[in-house]
């Protein structure tokens, strides 16, 4: 025990580091993690189960920061789905063929269950914001561009398709029973893929 007096009350002391929580976040940051924690809260309990005060542990940020930033938990719920629709919009390109569309929503979603995950939830409970009618305008171009077959519904394959990525996401079971092989496997990506391609172009 050192016997060196103790500094005055009002004498600067050492500077000690800021916790990392402590530190001062800019509102980008703080909404880039927000988001993330919110999608990895929905995937992992839906909309109804995610708890505003859990999302915001998860970001290392206070709650009132939701509300500040998105208005709530229906907030960000709708903002992920915007940035869903962005991506989406990177993925469907007009002169993109149908069956690459298909397999960039696949690769995504085996790279990132998350969304398939939510959008199973949310499917499941019931709960969630409404969502609006899905816009056909694509698929029914591509059914009079030949991509899709006179005598098929371009809102019938569109719900087969998106059954088919969500799948070995949201039932990756069902992928071991069927085909003995683990959905998160390369050899599976590589077959599923392919196979994809080819029940594409026979829909036309």
């Amino acid at each position: 025990m050192s016997d060196e007096p103790a500094p005055p009350s009002d004498a600067p002391g050492p500077r000690r580091a800021r916790r990392p929580e402590a530190r001062k976040l800019d509102p980008e940051r703080s909404c880039r993690l927000l988001l993330e924690a919110a999608m990895e809260e929905f995937a992992a309990k839906g909309f109804a189960g995610a708890r505003v005060q859990d999302i915001a542990d998860r970001a290392g940020l206070n709650k009132q920061l939701i509300a500040y930033h998105f208005g709530g938990k229906e907030g960000l719920w709708n903002e992920l789905s915007r940035l869903w629709v962005h991506q989406e919009e990177t993925f469907n390109q007009p002169d993109t063929p149908l069956e690459e569309v298909l397999v960039r929503h696949l690769h995504q979603a085996l790279d990132d269950p998350r969304g398939s995950r939510l959008n199973a939830w949310a499917g499941l409970t019931g709960a969630g914001p409404e969502v609006e009618r899905e816009d056909l305008s694509d698929m029914e171009r591509r059914k009079e561009a030949g991509e899709i077959g006179e005598d098929l519904d371009p809102g019938a394959v569109l719900l087969l398709l998106m059954g088919a990525v969500a799948l070995p996401v949201v039932t990756p079971h069902t992928v071991r029973s069927v085909l003995g092989m683990d959905p998160r496997s390369s050899e599976f990506r590589e077959f599923y893929t392919e196979q994809l391609r080819r029940i594409v172009r026979r829909l036309g």
